[in-house]
């Protein structure tokens, strides 16, 4: 075991990041009702992805310019993928928590789902031509598998979620190594996104990372 940790430990940091908390204590009824009260958000995280697709639109541009991604324009579509990471969480990719998403592009802290993406400085300009529809290609289909794509809420993920409800309205319990897959499959998905955006030229790693915590 020992040897495994720090083969793992050895693995540079991926500049993608998302963790939970695994809550032992959820309603065994309240995800039958969550695909109505996440309604608000699907409405607005509509809106949020058209902006999000004509904002890498116009960063393609930057980045291949100037060799970096606004400020503001990161900012955004981190902002986007991290509220749609929380109603996902709330919702049907993962039923990990029954406290409501907030509305909001920024992290909340006590919120118990999280991601993040640290900026770079520079992004090469070469990268930016192809890593988007060719370089990613390979992942995107592990994408589909693992998540339905970029929706969060299919996929295995969607499936291990159905159960993981099923579950609960009969036991009352989330099954811990369930959810620890969950997750993982999540994470591989979000770090597969940020490079398909363009957020990051750090292709993400075949590696299943499973459980609330980044390795």
């Amino acid at each position: 075991m020992s040897h495994v940790t720090t083969a793992l430990s050895d693995y540079p940091k991926s500049p993608v990041t998302l963790e939970t908390e695994y809550d032992p204590a959820l309603s065994r009824w309240l995800w039958l009702v969550k695909w109505l009260l996440a309604i608000p958000h699907y409405i607005a995280l509509v809106l949020l992805w058209i902006a999000f697709l004509v904002v890498t639109v116009i960063a393609f541009f930057a980045i291949l310019i100037t060799g970096g991604y606004p400020r503001a324009l990161f900012d955004f579509n981190v902002g986007v993928m991290r509220w749609t990471w929380r109603v996902a969480y709330y919702g049907y990719g993962s039923l990990g928590t029954d406290r409501y998403p907030p509305f909001t592009l920024a992290d909340v802290p006590d919120y118990p789902a999280h991601l993040d993406v640290v900026r770079a400085e520079q992004l090469s300009r070469g990268l930016v031509l192809v890593k988007w529809w060719l370089l990613v290609l390979p992942q995107l289909f592990v994408a589909a598998i693992f998540a339905g794509g970029f929706r969060f809420a299919g996929g295995l993920a969607g499936l291990l979620a159905l159960y993981a409800g099923v579950s609960l309205l009969f036991t009352g319990r989330y099954p811990r190594g369930m959810y620890d897959l969950n997750i993982g499959l999540h994470r591989w998905v979000v770090r597969v996104m940020a490079y398909a955006a363009l957020l990051t030229d750090d292709y993400p790693p075949y590696r299943l990372d499973q459980g609330p915590s980044e390795p």
